[in-house]
């Protein structure tokens, strides 16, 4: 039997933890599922991707496990069936690619941007060997 419950969770943290949310649910369509916290501060949000997986995200705080790290460091990978679309809504709202979109000789069609406060978002079809 296979267990279909997601097992990694990239977790990243954010200066504008809400501003990261809106980009992250907007633009890159990903569904938000919980956000916990106070006035300007997210303790935790959780943030699913509609085809499986998800990333959590907080604001800066000094409490945090990976406090050490500045905001906005991290580079994540999502598969996904239709870069293409993503792609476009990227654009669109004009955020910065950092690799267009283009065909890999391994296979996968993706491409990469970088939201505002600098993490790397990369969506293409390679979804590992199987």
């Amino acid at each position: 039997m296979s267990d279909t419950r997601t097992n990694v969770w990239p977790c990243l943290c954010y200066s504008d933890a809400h501003a990261a949310i809106r980009f992250i649910v907007d633009v890159l369509g990903f569904e938000e599922v919980v956000v916990h916290g106070e006035g300007k501060e997210v303790d935790h949000a959780e943030l699913r991707w509609p085809e499986g997986g998800g990333v959590m995200l907080g604001s800066v705080r000094p409490d945090s496990a990976i406090a050490g790290l500045p905001a906005g460091v991290g580079s994540v990978y999502v598969v996904t069936a239709d870069p293409d679309s993503v792609h476009d809504r990227v654009v669109a709202a004009g955020a910065k690619l950092t690799r267009g979109l283009r065909e890999e000789d391994y296979g996968s069609r993706g491409f990469t941007c970088r939201d505002a406060e600098g993490v790397h978002w990369s969506f293409g079809t390679y979804a590992g060997t199987q």
